[in-house]
């Protein structure tokens, strides 16, 4: 929340000092003091193997708040870097172990004088017991969650220690999971021999699932104070929370309720006020009223109505007018209490009925179009703005509207969703469950209770977020996966009940209640995929679909066309990353796909993924001459299956409303699904995506001797075109040609007849001729597609003939002959084309800008062109 002065993870705490006040001068305002910095950590004594085993980092040494203490252990060099080489296994102690943290805190005469000092910490990973002064006051159990102290009694004046304990969290649940007969089914297995396959810890503890590997990163289970802490000082009352609620939208006005949570002593009386900013920086009339509030919890309400509202729209659908809204304790009991929030009018729904499952905003129906976000990285702490922001600005570059936030991971600071929201971008944001059966005690939901309600309010106005989902393949998996079935069958059908009841009570009432609460105009849905209890998940015929028979199910590519999801929000294919981003992870030792550190970091497959990245070649393309042709040609693969999928759902469309791929980024240098890799170079899937992705796009899919022509149009009103499917021989001659002018229909896929083979191939062979089809609209060509009849591998591309003229650190790249999948090929050497991946045809020239540090020279030096038909 913007402001956030007293809302859960608060961020830009203010560094103030607890400011001189009298005891007497009750209605001081309320303080906050950071106390992220002076922190050390060491061993916990109590370890005593792990202190035997390290001695040094049983010693007290620099530790970075927020953070973890595998960071402070890279940064002191007591372990080496975990992401470079094969240097994963050598921080698995790290995760293993019982740490402490602690720091000094000095307090004023002043400061005691105040009638709370709160301790707070916004994360604690996750095990934690906190001391003051050697004296308990806390113990920690989620990751997730805002943890509150009433620290008064506990300190005193002048100095005082604050000290966290944290607790193995493999080693705390692991005696548990040994005993269980059938302990409850996880995610991934470990590769280091800490747990016993099928025995995981993992899906007992609400902390990032991530942590403890997946099939696109390494296994680092971090411990420690993972968000900002600081010290609140208030009298009498303090403003927990600061929410707004768009109660109803309008033409002419939208009526608002800024909710001010309040935390008081005794029952009390204040003058509560709210005020709304426009987006032209006008502010409104400020409204204002008394009320009282009871001892403890209390909501007291403010109304606020908004003339002629300015409605927030996805990008590419309208504009995103944000409105701030302020609001303070005026007077009375908490008085100084100031917070405020940014937020966009918007209205949105789900598109359901008959299996539907898609996203309408303000009335209009909106394909979506993006990818799955992971973690931005392994250590949360060190991803900065800058990060965040550059990822995003590269999703609204390749035209996605959509960002789906996994759930096996943590819940982004704040900064993340502003920017969506000024940038337009929608947000699926995923509870944090990634795949693992939860729990069933009552305990552990009310645990997750406390979370959702936490991070629904702070999360809730923002306009980006247009779905929480309970979580990722928890109730698919529960309801397919073979391991959940063998697990049903061994406890038996009553324990089996007992888990699906908690598993509704935990998905469809604790999670779906905190959004009605906290986001009631946001759409709530159980998991994903999901069709919301309304029958089978993961299919085709209702709710979002998961699609894996591609990739992990090793069918063709081709599959992908073979039927309409409603809802596409996972469906992926691996590449390697570019030379660059070899080079600097693995150095020289990367001389093969086979080699121990390429292996090290391709988590598919337990390290094996690479020979799917062979498989698909031999299917496909061709074999690969060296590692840097293998990286080439896995891109080409990967662009040219997403590609394939994308265009097909679009064309589905408006049976199928969106589609996500998996995935967007890295949480370490990595061979993973992602476009953009760990050090943010985009792959050729990236660039593609920017082509398949544009508002109008044509879609050609070449079936059983038709090509069928469609044409997907984001815009919201029809559109004037034309359209061309031309054949030519690989010579360059002319076979035929068809086509016409076509009104593209708003926001869906136009379709129209089908062309026979021998309308623009006449009786050229297969292997020896291809189309093209173009989009037109207002005499400029704004999508285009190579067809074939064949497999890549089966056709007879021509030499390209390839040559480029330089221009300074822009390229001017000219064809003799088709050139399919050009990719201009820096090796080590960094540096990003404004475009890549694409065809020429015969005679075309492109001119493509750099960027890099590099000078003209070394690009021209470095550059190699690369083509299907081999280099240029």
């Amino acid at each position: 929340m913007a402001g956030r002065l007293a809302g859960p993870f608060a961020s830009g705490a203010l560094a103030l000092w607890l400011a001189g006040v009298s005891g007497a001068a009750l209605a001081a305002p309320p303080t906050q003091t950071a106390l992220d910095e002076g922190w050390q950590a060491r061993i916990a004594p109590g370890d005593t193997a792990a202190v035997k085993a390290h001695p040094k980092a049983a010693r007290w040494f620099r530790a970075q708040v927020p953070g973890t203490v595998q960071q402070d252990l890279i940064a002191t060099r007591q372990v080496p870097d975990p992401f470079l080489g094969t240097n994963e296994a050598a921080i698995q102690w790290a995760g293993l172990t019982d740490w402490e943290l602690r720091r000094t805190l000095d307090v004023s005469a002043e400061a005691m004088g105040r009638e709370h000092l709160d301790l707070v910490f916004d994360g604690l990973d996750t095990f934690a017991t906190v001391f003051i002064n050697g004296r308990q006051v806390l113990k920690a159990d989620n990751g997730h969650r805002q943890w509150r102290v009433a620290a008064k009694a506990f300190l005193k004046q002048g100095r005082n220690e604050i000290l966290v304990r944290f607790a193995s969290p493999i080693r705390t649940l692991q005696p548990m999971v040994l005993a269980e007969a059938h302990p409850l089914p996880g995610e991934y297995d470990s590769a280091f021999g800490d747990e016993p396959k099928g025995k995981q810890t993992s899906a007992y503890i609400r902390k990032a699932k991530y942590h403890y590997g997946w099939d696109w990163g390494p296994r680092i289970v971090n411990q420690g104070i993972s968000g900002p802490v600081r010290l609140e000082a208030w009298d009498e009352a303090r403003l927990g929370a600061f929410e707004v609620v768009q109660e109803a939208l309008g033409k002419d006005e939208a009526r608002l309720v800024a909710k001010f949570r309040v935390f008081a002593d005794k029952p009390g009386k204040a003058q509560f006020a709210a005020r709304v900013t426009g987006p032209d920086g006008q502010a409104l009339a400020p409204v204002s009223r008394e009320a009282s509030f009871d001892a403890g919890e209390s909501v007291v309400t403010v109304p606020l109505t908004v003339a002629a509202p300015k409605r927030w729209w996805p990008v590419g659908y309208g504009d995103q007018p944000l409105y701030k809204v302020s609001g303070e304790i005026a007077s009375g009991a908490g008085a100084g209490a100031k917070a405020a929030r940014i937020i966009g009018l918007r209205e949105v729904e789900l598109v359901r009925g008959g299996g539907a499952f898609g996203f309408r905003v303000n009335g209009v129906t909106v394909f979506a179009k993006g990818a799955n976000l992971i973690p931005f990285d392994m250590f949360p702490s060190r991803v900065t703005d800058a990060k965040m922001q550059s990822l995003l600005e590269d999703s609204r570059a390749a035209n996605m509207n959509m960002i789906r936030v996994w759930g096996g991971g943590y819940y982004l600071p704040d900064s993340f969703y502003d920017m969506a929201d000024r940038m337009g971008l929608m947000v699926w944001q995923d509870f944090m469950f990634g795949g693992a059966v939860p729990p069933a005690d009552v305990a552990y939901r009310e645990n997750v209770r406390i979370e959702a309600d936490q991070q629904v309010e702070r999360l809730g106005s923002h306009p980006s977020i247009v779905i929480w989902a309970g979580g990722n393949e928890v109730i698919s998996g529960w309801e397919t996966w073979s391991d959940r079935k063998a697990w049903k069958k061994a406890v038996g059908a009553e324990e089996h009940e007992r888990m699906a009841t908690s598993m509704t009570v935990l998905f469809d009432r604790v999670l779906r209640g905190a959004v009605t609460d906290h986001s009631p105009t946001t759409p709530y849905w159980p998991g994903s995929p999901s069709t919301d209890y309304e029958g089978p998940v993961d299919t085709d015929a209702a709710g979002d679909r998961h699609f894996w028979d591609v990739w992990s199910g090793s069918k063709p590519v081709e599959n992908y066309t073979l039927s309409c999801p409603r809802f596409m929000s996972e469906y992926g294919f691996q590449a390697m990353p570019v030379m660059a981003t070899i080079r600097g992870f693995a150095g020289d030792a990367a001389q093969a796909p086979d080699s121990p550190v390429m292996k090290a970091h391709q988590k598919f497959l337990a390290g094996e993924g690479n020979e799917r990245l062979k498989f698909y070649l031999d299917a496909r393309l061709r074999p690969a001459k060296d590692l840097a042709d293998f990286v080439y040609l896995t891109q080409v693969n990967q662009a040219q299956a997403i590609d394939m999928a994308a265009r097909h759902h679009r064309a589905c469309a408006p049976v199928t409303l969106g589609s996500l791929y998996w995935q967007l980024n890295d949480v370490w240098p990595s061979i993973s699904w992602a476009s953009v890799d760990y050090e943010g170079r985009w792959k050729l899937l990236h660039y593609a995506a920017r082509r398949f992705f544009a508002p109008q796009a044509v879609v050609a899919e070449h079936k059983q001797g038709v090509t069928r022509v469609s044409f997907a149009s984001d815009a919201t009103s029809p559109v004037a075109a034309e359209w061309r499917l031309t054949g030519y021989g690989m010579d360059g001659t002319k076979l035929g040609e068809a086509g016409g002018a076509v009104t593209l229909a708003p926001t869906t896929a136009t379709t129209v007849p089908d062309v026979s083979d021998a309308a623009v191939f006449a009786s050229a062979p297969v292997e020896a001729s291809y189309a093209v089809a173009e989009l037109v609209i207002g005499g400029k060509t704004v999508s285009r597609q190579i067809v074939e009849r064949a497999l890549p591998k089966a056709m007879a591309y021509p030499a390209p003939g390839l040559a480029a003229t330089w221009d300074g650190k822009a390229v001017t790249i000219t064809a003799k002959a088709l050139a399919r999948a050009v990719m201009l090929d820096f090796g080590a050497v960094d540096a990003q084309a404004s475009d890549n991946g694409f065809d020429l045809l015969p005679g075309e020239s492109v001119r493509i800008e750099i960027t890099s540090k590099a000078d003209a020279a070394a690009l021209r030096k470095a550059l190699v062109l690369r083509t299907l038909a081999g280099e240029g």
